[in-house]
Order: structure tokens, then C-alpha cells, then sequence
């Protein structure tokens, strides 16, 4: 039986794989959504498929492991889900000509500092598409947690249906993970270029806390961070999506407390 708000999709997405290079957090919780959906999916990370015999297995049947190469042959759209530290290791021949769902978020530390994203020179997207040249990047699936992904969803025309953000520079690769998110079970709002993508990042009004409501006063960095990631899913229509992304104010990039 379908779980609630689920509906099969392969009658509706022209997506049935969904390659994910990356397994933390992000990466499987929407694995976990879009086998839910109907989808296939394919998993990998840099560590190697064998250590990812867990999650196959919980997955189930419509779950395979694989190298992020073949992850990004396999998909009929791939999510590439690491730390945006990262993403100069993406596969970048192999995801040439695909749809590529980014849902990589700026956090600087000492360790990684990029000045063209200081300066609000680029946004991390359109640092991720000038990498992966041959590949048409959506912004995507980076501003809501798992735990959330898997609350909210619900079939198309629910009145408490979801809606999503994405940025990108192709209309039709915009098309196809507006399609997915649909699967998924969420409405998409179309934000515009990847230079708009900036309007739904960590410490703008659509990052997050929508979707989880008012955390408790006094947290601590790491307290807020665990309390979002536990949190109940608070729905959000398309035009509160909306309404949040029209207020952003740009200010410095990636996620600062």
C-alpha cells in the first residue's frame, strides 16, 4: 500500500532512475523518497559500493550501489548531494549532458573559503554548473531536511501540498526536476537563473525554517542545527514560497550564524 500522500509516478515523470553520487543525509533521504515514489535509484559515494550494502538493503529492490560514475551514467537525472568542498570531484565526463539536481549549500570555514562566493562574485551554483560545463544544473532540494522531505509530501492538488524552490539556466532541465519534485510529491516554484539561486540559501527568509516553524529561543549553533533536523514538517504553499523568495535581501553568502 502506498504511504500517505505517495503516488506511483511512472506514468506521470519521465524520470525512473534517480542517480545519487552521495550518501550522507541529503543523498538517501531522497533516496528513501523517490523509492517511496516508484523511483529506481542508484547510490554511491566516494568511499566505493561495498560500503553501501546497508542502505541497498533497507531500500530495497529498487536500490542498487554503484561508483559515482556509473551512478551518473545510470540516471536519468543524478542528485549530487556532497559537500560543496567537493564538488570539483564530481564526475565530470560522465555527467555531460545530464540533468544535474544541486542541492549544495555554501558553509566557509577555515578549511574552505571561496572569494568568487564571498564577494557574491557567482552563486555556489553557478560555480557547480562552470565545472560541470556539459551539464545542465538545477538548484534544488537545499533548503529543506530530510526528516521534512519525508513529512510533507502529498499527492498533486492537496491543499496542504508543499512547494519547493529551484534555480537554473535551462528551461528544460528546470522542466524535467519540476517533474520529479512533482513525483516526489511537491509542487516547484521557479526562482529563475542560477544567479537568482541565491534567493532560497542559508540565512535568506526560504532556507529551512519555513518548513519547520520557529525554533526555541537561545540555541546554541549546534543545538539549532539538531533541533531543525528533528523538527515536525510545517507545510508551505507555492505562494508563501513565493512571497519569501520576492524578500530575500542578499547579503553574504553561505551559512553563518
Amino acid at each position: 500500500m502506498p504511504r500517505r500522500g505517495e503516488t506511483r509516478t511512472e506514468n506521470r515523470v519521465s524520470t525512473t532512475t534517480l542517480g545519487v553520487i552521495g550518501t550522507g543525509m541529503v543523498g538517501l533521504g531522497t533516496a528513501r523518497r523517490a523509492v517511496d515514489a516508484g523511483l529506481n535509484v542508484v547510490l554511491s559515494n566516494s568511499r566505493g559500493p561495498e560500503t553501501l550494502a546497508g542502505p541497498v538493503a533497507e531500500l530495497g529492490r529498487r536500490a542498487r550501489a554503484a561508483t559515482p560514475a556509473e551512478a551518473a551514467n545510470a540516471g536519468d537525472l543524478v542528485i549530487t548531494a556532497v559537500p560543496l568542498a567537493a564538488y570539483e570531484q564530481l564526475p565530470r565526463a560522465e555527467l555531460a549532458g545530464r540533468t544535474v539536481i544541486d542541492p549544495m549549500n555554501y558553509a566557509p570555514h577555515s578549511g574552505f573559503e571561496m572569494p568568487e562566493l564571498d564577494s557574491n562574485e557567482l552563486t555556489s551554483s553557478e560555480l557547480v554548473q562552470r565545472h560541470l560545463a556539459d551539464a545542465r544544473v538545477v538548484k534544488a532540494l537545499h533548503n529543506i531536511g530530510p526528516k521534512q522531505l519525508m513529512e510533507l509530501f502529498r499527492p498533486a492538488g492537496a491543499p496542504d501540498r508543499t512547494a519547493l524552490p529551484l534555480s537554473g539556466d535551462d528551461p528544460d532541465a528546470k522542466k524535467e526536476v519540476a517533474d520529479l519534485l512533482d513525483a516526489l510529491g511537491f509542487d516547484a516554484v521557479d526562482l529563475g537563473a542560477l544567479a537568482d539561486s541565491w534567493r532560497s540559501e542559508p540565512n535568506t527568509p526560504l532556507y529551512a525554517l519555513p518548513y519547520v516553524g520557529q525554533p526555541p529561543s537561545g540555541l546554541t549553533v549546534r543545538e539549532f542545527v539538531a533541533w531543525v533536523q528533528q523538527a515536525s514538517g510545517v507545510p508551505v504553499p507555492a505562494a508563501r514560497v513565493e512571497e519569501l523568495a520576492a524578500a530575500a535581501v542578499r547579503g553574504p553568502a553561505g551559512f553563518r550564524m
